[in-house]
This record gives C-alpha cells, sequence and structure tokens, in this order.
C-alpha cells in the first residue's frame, strides 16, 4: 500500500494539515474501522503503520495475534523513530 494512497484514502488528501479537527478524527476512525475488518496480514500491517505515525495505533498485543507481526511492528516502530530523531537533529 502506497502511504498517499491509504491518506487519500481515509482522509482525502495527502496534506494532512489542510484537515480540520473534525475531518482529522473522521479520517481516524475510518482507519480504525478498517483495522479492524482487515484480514490480509500485509495489509493490516499496513494500516497499523499508518496510525503509528498517526500517534492511534492500538497496543502490539491488541493488533497482532503472531509474534512475528508484533516483532515486525517494533522493527517498524524503531526505524520511524530513528527517522523522526534524525529529521529533528538536520
Amino acid at each position: 500500500m502506497d502511504l498517499d494512497h491509504l491518506l487519500t484514502r481515509f482522509f482525502g488528501t495527502a496534506d494532512l494539515a489542510t484537515l480540520s479537527a473534525d475531518q482529522m478524527g473522521s479520517g481516524i476512525e475510518q482507519l480504525r474501522l478498517r483495522f479492524g475488518l482487515e484480514k490480509d496480514r500485509g495489509r493490516r500491517f499496513a494500516l497499523w503503520s499508518l496510525m503509528y505515525m498517526l500517534g492511534v495505533s492500538p497496543d502490539l498485543d491488541v493488533a497482532f495475534k503472531t509474534e512475528e507481526d508484533r516483532n515486525a511492528a517494533r522493527d517498524f516502530m524503531d526505524m520511524a523513530d530513528r527517522a523522526g530523531d534524525e529529521g529533528a537533529n538536520a
């Protein structure tokens, strides 16, 4: 799944800075609903990753059934946090 596609699908735009609080909340609710219904592991992980970047992801033990998926999510979290730290120091 492409990030811009996900943002457009759930929020109507790839530029989240243009959204009102209500639009952001509505998009997050749609994202959470889709995540809860999604059965495909890859799509589910992509949705969780977006929720993580938005600061609204569920805990790993709730989000993922397998330790393999939880470990992949931890790796993603580490990479995203490092990228954020590097961007802040630039």
